[in-house]
């Protein structure tokens, strides 16, 4: 399936909840501590990144979202760069600053992208206050949802009290819950409980069709419109009110870190129905932002273009694309400076020189391209009892490789107008080629890519397996 993304710059996102700073000290551990068995850090790097509620905000503000926030913090020097990152990335805030309050910290110690140790240091509860109330007020009318960021430090104190505001205001409310009583959170439009989280209010669930029937009773209960159970590697559940119910399962090929994952999927479900798509879409989309946040380290933002790439990387066929699919994915790849590979062939028969060559292709950028003849022009090149496997066949083959991102076909003798449309970084053909004679060389070379010859792997051929079937079949 895939996934159209709207165009997110006239949403506007509302978010109130706790707001915190998250500070990473980095470095190399060489070595144990002669004074504890403990590894001795040698810091070389420090960032600060908002946390909590403000991951949220750099999040809608990533894709492109209008988003202001409502926040707590101290006035403190860690309030002050809160509010410093948070203007960096593109976010209004109304920041409420309390003397003799110290800002919500959460310390990392990270070596080789591993984290070592998490330092705390909160003065909780967040200070009761009026004017978050005063500001929603204010501020309600002129956005179209509004994001409750509860992390169970004190800000969402009068949640109920919001919630009840928005509903009479015409808007809909988002929750991410803390704690064991959602019916604090009674009238919200959607809450969106971890799995763990979940099962501390309504018990352990065993399947699917258990963490649906408690879902429904939750929403009942509560006066919910309804409810989106994240799972991890399970995916996720998603139960309306009128009991209907989406399981949807997990999109990351790599887990490198779960930290914010949460933060990505309210965001991004925020973003999209702010943009008036639908609820079932909006939460596929989500689906696929965590999928490409949990693959970067610590808590992380996802673009639109990262959000189009995995798009495509999803849909049926699996990177298989026409050649206007293509151009778009290209181009939003060069646009977060990725690098293009492209290679063409018949690739009728794979074989392991195939994927050796292609395996070697992949190493030279970030994306590999592959453009496949058409049954057409095989004939053409090969006989009229070629190709053995159709079009269809053959490129669904290379695009199960993990070395192929796209597979496109081709309708000519030679790819060259093709590659001319995609000016590929690195223009790559097997070892029985002569850089000079391989088609689409020259608009490469004149855009400043290059042209590579790779190694061949002697032996291996289409044209010698079909001619041992052939033998051994007489």
């Amino acid at each position: 399936m895939n996934l159209d993304i709207p165009d997110f710059q006239s949403a506007r996102i509302l978010i109130i909840g706790d707001l915190m700073l998250d500070r990473y000290w980095t470095g190399t551990a060489q070595r144990i501590s002669p004074e504890a068995p403990v590894p001795v850090v040698q810091v070389d790097g420090i960032m600060d990144r908002p946390g909590g509620a403000g991951n949220v905000a750099l999040n809608v503000a990533a894709l492109g979202a209008q988003c202001t926030l409502l926040a707590i913090v101290g006035n403190d020097e860690n309030g002050r760069a809160l509010c410093d990152q948070l203007e960096k990335g593109g976010v209004q805030a109304r920041i409420h600053r309390v003397d003799g309050f110290g800002t919500i910290t959460k310390l990392r110690v990270l070596s080789h992208n591993q984290q070592l140790i998490r330092l705390d240091f909160e003065d909780s509860p967040v200070p009761e206050s009026d004017v978050l109330t005063d500001w929603l007020d204010e501020l309600i009318a002129d956005h179209d949802m509004v994001v409750l960021s509860d992390y169970g430090k004190g800000t969402l104190t009068h949640v109920e009290e919001w919630i009840g505001r928005c509903r009479k205001a015409g808007k809909k409310t988002i929750v991410d819950p803390k704690g064991r009583n959602f019916d604090r959170y009674c009238g919200a439009s959607l809450m969106t409980p971890n799995l763990r989280e979940f099962q501390e209010v309504v018990g352990e669930c065993h399947g699917e069709q258990e963490i649906y029937s408690r879902a429904l009773q939750l929403i009942r209960r509560v006066g919910l419109d309804g409810l989106l159970v994240t799972r991890g590697e399970a995916g996720m559940s998603l139960v309306s009110a009128q009991g209907e119910a989406l399981h949807i399962p997990a999109q990351a090929r790599e887990v490198f870190d779960v930290t914010g994952a949460g933060d990505t999927v309210i965001a991004t479900l925020a973003a999209v129905l702010a943009t008036g798509t639908g609820l079932e879409w909006a939460v596929r989309l989500s689906n696929l932002a965590a999928g490409v946040t949990v693959a970067k380290p610590g808590s992380a933002t996802v673009s639109v273009p990262e959000l189009k790439r995995a798009s495509h990387a999803q849909r049926d066929g699996h990177g298989m694309m026409t050649e206007s699919e293509l151009l778009q994915a290209v181009t939003e790849a060069r646009a977060s400076g990725e690098s293009i590979v492209m290679t063409n062939g018949c690739f009728d028969i794979l074989h392991a020189g195939h994927v050796h060559y292609l395996n070697q292709a992949a190493q030279l950028g970030d994306r590999l391209v592959v453009a496949v003849n058409t049954d057409e022009t095989v004939r053409a090149l090969k006989g009229e009892d070629r190709p053995v496997n159709g079009l269809e066949s053959r490129m669904a083959v290379l695009a199960g490789l993990v070395a192929v991102d796209w597979v496109v076909p081709f309708a000519e003798q030679t790819p060259e107008r093709l590659i001319g449309k995609i000016k590929p970084d690195y223009l790559v053909k097997g070892g029985d080629n002569s850089p000079d004679s391989i088609p689409g060389a020259q608009c490469v070379t004149e855009a400043g890519g290059q042209v590579m010859v790779l190694d061949y792997v002697e032996g291996r051929s289409t044209t010698n397996i079909i001619h041992r079937i052939r033998e051994d079949e007489q």
